[in-house]
C-alpha cells in the first residue's frame, strides 16, 4: 500500500536537501576563488551572492530536524531525486546573471545539463566566457559525474543515512565494504585520473602555443569533462578547437576509462584484471562497439565527406567512442551532423548513444548491464524451449562475482529498458510537433535522455521554452534511471490525493 508524505517526512527530506544545497555552496566558492585570482570582479560578486543564497537556504532547511536519524528507503528515494532539480535551480543563479543566456530557462537547462552530465549547453558567445563562469560548468560536471549523493558520502556527510542515500542513487555496487570507504575510494580515483589527463592535456596544449595559465585552465576543464564522460567544452568548437589528433587519441582513452565501472577500475587496481575480460559489460561492450563500428564505418563511408581512410578513422572513432561513453565531445559541427553524415551513420549515433557505458560508471544511457542481461535471458528462454520438461535450466553470468540470472534482475533490467525506449519515443513525438525533422527529434531525445550531449542543431539557445522544459525532464529521468523518480512522484500525487472517507461512517 502506497504510503503519503507526512509533515514529519517532509522535514526529513528538507533536513537533507539542506545539506546537499549547503555543499553546493561550498561548490560555489571553486569559481569565486578563480574569479578573484583572475581580477574578475564582477563574476566574484555573482558567485559570492549565489553561494550566500545558496548557504542560507540549505542552513535553514537543515534546522527542519535536527536529529534526521536513519533514511527510510522512501526519505532517500525523495532526497535523491529532488536534489537534482533542486541543485540546479540554485546552479542556474551565477548563470543567468553571467549575460551569456538569453533566459532564464536557457540557465537553467545549462545547470541540469551540468549536473547530470549531458553536456548540451545554450550558452550565448562561450569563447568570451569568463574563466570562472567555465569553472563552474566543469564543477557541475565533476559533482554529478561523480554523484551528489557520493560526493557528499566521500565528505562524511549523511551519517546513518548514507547507505539508503547511496542506493537509491543507483549504485548497489560496493567496491569496498563500507559505503563511505567506497564513494572516498571513487574520489581518490577520479582525482587520479584527472590530475594524470590534467598534465598530459596541459603539455599538448602548451607545446600548440597556448599561453600557460590558459593551457593549464583548459587542460583542467577538458580532463573533467572526457572522464566524467560529461561533454562541456572551454570553446564553442569544442574539441575541433585544438586540432591536434593526439588530443583526440588520448581523449577517446579517457572517455573509455569513465565509461567503466569502477567496480572494474578497483578490480584492476588490486591486479586482478582478469575480472574486466570476464564480466558481463565487458564482454557486452566489446561485441557491442565492434558490431556497431562496421555499421558506422560502412554507413560513414558510403557518404562523400568522410571517405578517406585518415579521415575516416580520426573523426569516425571519435564520434563513436563520445557516443557510446555519452561524453558528448565532437569533432564534426552539428551541422556535419546533419548534413556530411550519412542518414545511417547518424542513426548508428543515437543507437550508441542509447545503450552508453556501464552501471556504476559516469556514462548515462541503458548501460551495458542491463543489455547483457536482457540478452542471457534470451538464452535462458531458447534454452527452457529445448530442455526436456524435467529440466531445470540455469543461465549464470560474472558480474563482480559469478551470479545466477534471476526473473527480479530481468525483470529489472527490462522495465528500465522499456521506461527508456518509451521516453526517446515520447521525446521525439515532441520535438516533430515543434516542427522538427524526424530522425533529428529522435536523436535529441535519445541524446537528451541518455544525457549523452551529442547534439544536432534542436538545442540552441532561445529553442521553444516546452520544448526545453521536455528535454530538462528528459536530462533528469534518464540522469536517475527512473526507477527513483517515478517512486517520488506517485508518492507525492498520493499524499495530495484526499483520503476516502470510510463507506459506512456514520451508519454505526
Amino acid at each position: 500500500m502506497l504510503q503519503r508524505f507526512t509533515l514529519l517526512d517532509l522535514r526529513v527530506i528538507g533536513h537533507y536537501l539542506g545539506m546537499l544545497i549547503m555543499l553546493s555552496s561550498l561548490l560555489m566558492a571553486i569559481p569565486f576563488v578563480v574569479a578573484l585570482l583572475f581580477g574578475e570582479w564582477e563574476p566574484a560578486a555573482r558567485y559570492l551572492f549565489s553561494a550566500g543564497i545558496a548557504f542560507l537556504a540549505g542552513s535553514l532547511l537543515r534546522f527542519l530536524r535536527i536529529e534526521p536519524g536513519r533514511l527510510s528507503r522512501r526519505h532517500a528515494m525523495a532526497v535523491t531525486g529532488l536534489s537534482w532539480m533542486v541543485l540546479a535551480l540554485f546552479a542556474s543563479i551565477p548563470l543567468y546573471f553571467s549575460g551569456h543566456y538569453l533566459s532564464y530557462a536557457d540557465a537553467l537547462f545549462d545547470g541540469v545539463s551540468g549536473l547530470t552530465t549531458t553536456g548540451a549547453t545554450v550558452v550565448v558567445d562561450l569563447d568570451h566566457l569568463s574563466n570562472a563562469d567555465n569553472m563552474f560548468r566543469f564543477m557541475m560536471h565533476l559533482l554529478g559525474g561523480l554523484g551528489l549523493i557520493v560526493v557528499a558520502l566521500s565528505f562524511g556527510m549523511f551519517g546513518k543515512g548514507g547507505a539508503s542515500l547511496y542506493n537509491s542513487e543507483g549504485r548497489s555496487e560496493h567496491v569496498l565494504p563500507n559505503v563511505v570507504q567506497t564513494t572516498q575510494f571513487i574520489a581518490r580515483i577520479t582525482a587520479a585520473i584527472i590530475a594524470i589527463a590534467t598534465l598530459i592535456i596541459g603539455i599538448l596544449c602548451l607545446l600548440s602555443g597556448m599561453e600557460p595559465a590558459r593551457a593549464w585552465l583548459q587542460a583542467l576543464w577538458v580532463s573533467i569533462s572526457g572522464f566524467v564522460t560529461g561533454g562541456f567544452a572551454p570553446m564553442s568548437q569544442s574539441i575541433m578547437y585544438y586540432h591536434s589528433p593526439f588530443l583526440e587519441l588520448f581523449l577517446m582513452v579517457l572517455m573509455i576509462l569513465g565509461s567503466l565501472s569502477f567496480v572494474i577500475h578497483s578490480e584492476v587496481w588490486h591486479g586482478r584484471v582478469g575480472m574486466f575480460f570476464h564480466d558481463i559489460e565487458s564482454r557486452t561492450m566489446f561485441v557491442w562497439l565492434i558490431g556497431v563500428t562496421i555499421v558506422f564505418t560502412a554507413a560513414l563511408a558510403g557518404g562523400s565527406h568522410f571517405n578517406e581512410l585518415p579521415t575516416l578513422l580520426r573523426r569516425g572513432m571519435f564520434m563513436i567512442i563520445s557516443a557510446f561513453s555519452t561524453t558528448g565531445f565532437q569533432t564534426v559541427t552539428s551541422n556535419q551532423l546533419t548534413t556530411a553524415f550519412t542518414s545511417g551513420a547518424f542513426v548508428t549515433l543515437a543507437l550508441i548513444m542509447a545503450v552508453g557505458g556501464a552501471a556504476g560508471s559516469t556514462a548515462g544511457g541503458l548501460k551495458l548491464s542491463r543489455m547483457g542481461i536482457i540478452f542471457k535471458s534470451m538464452v535462458s528462454t531458447v534454452k527452457e524451449a529445448l530442455a526436456p520438461d524435467s529440466a531445470r535450466v540455469v543461465v549464470d553470468y560474472n558480474h563482480v562475482g559469478r551470479r545466477v540470472l534471476t526473473p527480479e534482475v530481468v525483470k529489472e533490467a527490462m522495465t528500465v529498458f522499456v521506461l527508456f525506449v518509451v521516453t526517446y519515443a515520447i521525446g521525439a513525438l515532441v520535438g516533430i510537433a515543434h516542427g522538427y525533422e524526424a530522425t533529428q527529434a529522435v536523436f535529441e531525445s535519445v541524446a537528451m535522455t541518455s544525457n549523452g550531449g551529442l547534439v544536432s542543431g534542436i538545442v540552441t539557445p532561445g529553442m521553444p521554452l516546452s520544448l526545453e522544459l521536455f528535454y530538462i525532464f528528459q536530462m533528469w529521468a534518464g540522469r536517475l534511471e527512473f526507477i527513483t523518480l517515478l517512486a517520488v512522484v506517485v508518492e507525492i500525487v498520493v499524499s495530495f490525493i484526499p483520503r476516502r472517507k470510510a463507506r459506512n461512517e456514520g451508519l454505526r
